[in-house]
């Protein structure tokens, strides 16, 4: 698993980039699949986007049955335009019958498809560990990794928000 021991951006340092003409506004797509450790990481996001002093106000939630839903909801959301970026979180587990390599594909594909074509950024928080087991350790161990994924996604969410404001707009 990629595991970064100190964010590649500092929460606090990344608020203070940002833009001060207008609060900032997230959108959060999570998979209601395996709802209890996705939701583990959707909290960790929301407490670090508060951390890093943003208000409930400017988080908002959605939920969808599956990771497969995500990258649609995303797109409209970010075509909307009332969201700086998104972020998408879900568990897509093997279910032994390997359908779980092609949902990870289309997904991640689809997210970043979604970002290219709406200049929103969308950040992934879905993740497709090797081997998944439905006890208790293993369900542990992934809810504290969605905890830390949660932070890490919002820092990242944030960082990226703070440095595509410093870029001229539209090649100029």
């Amino acid at each position: 698993m990629n595991q970064i021991s100190q964010p590649v951006f500092p929460s606090a340092a990344a608020h203070a980039a940002m833009p001060a003409s207008r609060p900032i506004r997230v959108a959060i797509v999570s998979a209601a699949w395996h709802r209890d450790i996705v939701q583990s990481g959707t909290d960790a996001l929301r407490a670090e986007f508060e951390r890093s002093r943003l208000t409930p106000q400017q988080v908002d939630q959605f939920e969808v049955s599956g990771a497969f839903e995500i990258p649609l909801h995303a797109k409209r959301l970010a075509l909307s335009g009332r969201y700086d970026a998104i972020v998408a979180i879900a568990l897509v587990v093997n279910g032994g019958i390997y359908r779980h390599e092609f949902v990870a594909a289309a997904v991640i594909d689809g997210l970043m498809r979604v970002q290219l074509e709406t200049d929103v950024p969308v950040l992934s928080a879905v993740l497709t560990p090797r081997d998944f087991h439905e006890h208790a350790d293993h369900r542990e161990f992934f809810v504290a990794h969605f905890v830390k994924k949660g932070v890490e996604a919002a820092q990242a969410c944030l960082a990226t928000v703070a440095s595509l404001a410093a870029l001229p707009v539209g090649g100029a």
